[in-house]
């Protein structure tokens, strides 16, 4: 590891090494030309970033963006009660959730799901686990594929969380108390100390239970966050932190349907699973360290440090097979590990200048990426094959139960299914120039180039005694993504644009098992047109409409035949966030989807519209309400039409705030206030998440 990583430090400096002659031809043409000063990086919803670090890489404001997006700030997730990704995506446009098997963040976006397309701080976090928020300053949700900022994926978009940092000159502490009506508790606490006029040190941490509607649901977790801050002159600051995340949960992958194709209501109350061995372990260490350098007034640089341990177990029984009318469940089973090590490099440079009386935001970066994995599944072995159940909720226990025909029946995971190790490098320069071609018009040229060089050595290959399939094999894959967009505003606070983006997906996935018959083939290309008005109606309210069509190129191989499957997705969306008056806010949007695949079927887990709405209403100078309420449309599980129908539901939410005083606010957050049952994905057909039933959550937010 220590000469790749000496490697990637070297690459890092070619990026940073030309910046001192750059800035010293940008200060000398500063006599001549109008220097354009970047903007102060701070913490606002107008951009999306947080103290430096953000996802676009440019001090770009939301309305000049060729792109659709949504921010959710720290101060909604504390007043509307989410503590899961999955919470944000449910009040947010062009985004759905999927069961994720019961384990993990999986986001549905723009009809395309996704478990790797994650970040935190901008910079990968692609393991499979379920995230938290206790240390989030906000959460960004951009939509549309785009490698150029964020490399290979992000098909339909991408989510990243920005971390909150320590701040000098402040000392605050800020601590939550909550309970719910399951049972499930968490306590967090964020504390701020200036240790002296140039340092601080900042400490968000959390330890919760975890309880829900389902039978036998439990676990715990604990995350702790210290970072500290330094300023190490007047245009250097440096941001260093280390984390420590580490939870045990059940696992449930829902219900089966029956004939009609739709989940079977009688068995909303059944875990198809065992209280023993449905679980999910999780661990993660990580390391980040973030350099931030002004080398003139108008060219600044961010270089990022990120070191990641994840360490994830999952195991499982649930129902991969149902017969109504013997009311009996085939249960199949398998428990799967994941040992990985990332490690990121990564450098941006932005600068700001006027040429020819064109004003120029250039945008120059390379990344590089270090991953080390280690994957392993074992399915399950039943003794004498009996693994048909009463689907009464009388499964198994620790492995052991009874049989539909009344017989003891076992089960044990010790049939390997793959034990693969993988090396990936991964390599990447990017660039892009926002061209002020006049006060109205603007145009957004860029292009990235990515080396994606994978190894994957298959530990138990095939031999002439075990029928596992060989999945040794490696693959360079070098691409060129380009981005271009346009921006028109008639006026100040009105911005019409259109852009066109590509991205691109490896062969090997999202988690890097395995090439197996899809070593040799091109990756899978994603293209994304789109065109939108963004509007400030006024201060404090905005107004965006945006319509898109991706373009999907699927590489598969059939019978030693490469064939191309095409796709289609086209959409609609718009959001409105507003003030309507001194007491009452709204934030609301819709999202319309359509698609065919190559077969003509609609995709899965599309569905047709969605809609949401929250209201905050402030009652008095210490009473505060809230109402929203979330709609989705019907569509199909994972696998597409033939796997079931996820039926359409509406569920409403609502909330209520009381200042106890100037330091201390009581809350209640009800989720499901109209108690309707309702199925809100699907994995496949014989895996319907049963929706939670009304419940809510207590909580005591302080300052001190």
């Amino acid at each position: 590891m220590l000469p790749i990583k000496l490697m990637g430090f070297g690459l890092l400096f070619l990026t940073i090494n030309p910046v001192s002659s750059l800035a010293q031809d940008m200060d000398a043409a500063s006599a001549e030309n109008e220097v354009y000063e970047l903007d102060e990086f701070v913490v606002t919803d107008q951009f999306l970033f947080s103290d430096q670090v953000n996802a676009l890489k440019t001090p770009t404001p939301v309305i000049d963006v060729p792109q659709s997006l949504s921010i959710t700030s720290v101060a909604e997730i504390s007043l509307r009660g989410f503590d899961s990704v999955g919470d944000i995506v449910d009040y947010t446009p062009g985004v759905n959730m999927n069961q994720g098997e019961g384990h993990r963040d999986a986001v549905v976006f723009r009809g395309i799901v996704s478990t790797a397309d994650f970040f935190v701080d901008g910079v990968r976090d692609d393991v499979q686990y379920y995230r938290s928020l206790y240390n989030v300053e906000q959460v960004e949700i951009l939509r549309g594929p785009n490698a150029l900022l964020f490399g290979r994926g992000g098909a339909g978009g991408i989510l990243n969380r920005v971390t909150k940092k320590a701040e000098i000159g402040q000392d605050f502490n800020a601590y939550s108390l909550s309970l719910d009506t399951f049972g499930a508790s968490e306590v967090y606490l964020d504390r701020n100390v200036a240790i002296d006029e140039t340092s601080a040190f900042r400490l968000n941490a959390y330890s919760d239970t975890f309880e829900n509607h389902r039978d036998f649901s439990d676990g715990s977790g604990y995350g702790v966050n210290p970072s500290f801050k330094y300023e190490l002159s007047d245009h250097t600051t440096l941001d260093v932190s280390a984390e420590v995340i580490d939870y045990d949960r059940s696992l449930d992958r829902g219900i089966p349907s029956g004939d009609d194709g739709k989940p079977m209501d009688a068995l909303n109350g059944v875990v198809f699973g065992d209280e023993d061995l449905n679980r999910s372990e999780f661990k993660l260490l990580s390391f980040r360290a973030l350099v931030q350098h002004s080398f003139s007034d108008a060219l600044k640089g961010i270089f990022t440090v990120s070191y990641t341990d994840y360490d994830k177990l999952y195991q499982n029984i649930y129902a991969s097979g149902y017969n109504e009318t013997n009311n009996v469940a085939t249960l199949d089973g398998y428990v799967d590990t994941t040992e990985r090590q990332n490690f990121v490099l990564s450098g941006n440079l932005v600068a700001e200048f006027e040429a020819a009386d064109i004003k120029h935001t250039i945008l120059f970066g390379s990344e590089y990426i270090d991953s080390e994995s280690a994957n392993d599944r074992f399915i399950d072995n039943w003794n004498g094959d009996s693994k048909d159940f009463n689907a009464n909720g009388s499964f198994t226990t620790n492995g052991q139960g009874i049989d539909s025909l009344g017989n003891p029946s076992s089960v044990v995971f010790d049939i390997l299914n793959d034990d693969t190790t993988t090396d990936l490098t991964v390599f990447s320069l990017y660039a892009q120039d926002e061209i002020e071609l006049s006060d109205q018009l603007t145009a957004v040229l860029g292009v990235r180039f990515d080396s994606f060089d994978i190894e994957i050595t298959d530990n138990e290959p095939a031999t002439n005694n075990n029928p596992l399939t060989d999945n040794s094999g490696s693959q360079k894959d070098e691409e060129c993504t380009p981005r271009v967009g346009l921006i028109y505003k008639p006026a100040e606070n009105v911005s019409l644009y259109a852009s066109y983006s590509q991205t691109f997906v490896p062969q090997s996935g999202g988690q890097f098992a395995s090439l197996s018959g899809d070593r040799g083939l091109d990756p899978d290309e994603f293209t994304n047109l789109e065109a939108g008005i963004k509007w400030d109606l006024s201060d404090d309210q905005s107004l965006t409409l945006a319509t898109f069509e991706i373009e999907q190129d699927l590489l598969q191989r059939i019978n030693n035949v490469i064939e191309t499957r095409e796709a289609e997705i086209q959409g609609f969306e718009t959001q409105y966030q507003g003030r309507i008056s001194d007491q009452w806010t709204v934030s609301a949007g819709y999202t319309y989807l359509t698609g065919e695949t190559a077969g003509g079927d609609r995709p899965g887990e599309l569905p047709k519209s969605s809609f949401s709405i929250w209201n905050s209403y402030q009652v008095s100078e210490k009473l505060g309400l809230g109402l929203g309420a979330i709609y989705q449309g019907e569509s199909t599980p994972k696998g597409g039409a033939g796997f079931g129908t996820v039926e359409s539901f509406v569920r409403v939410d609502a909330a209520a705030y009381y200042q106890l005083s100037e330091n201390l606010r009581l809350q209640l957050n009800i989720e499901n206030l109209l108690d309707e049952e309702y199925y809100p994905h699907a994995y496949d057909d014989h895996q319907f998440t049963v929706g939670a039933p009304i419940n809510a959550a207590v909580s005591i937010k302080g300052t001190f």
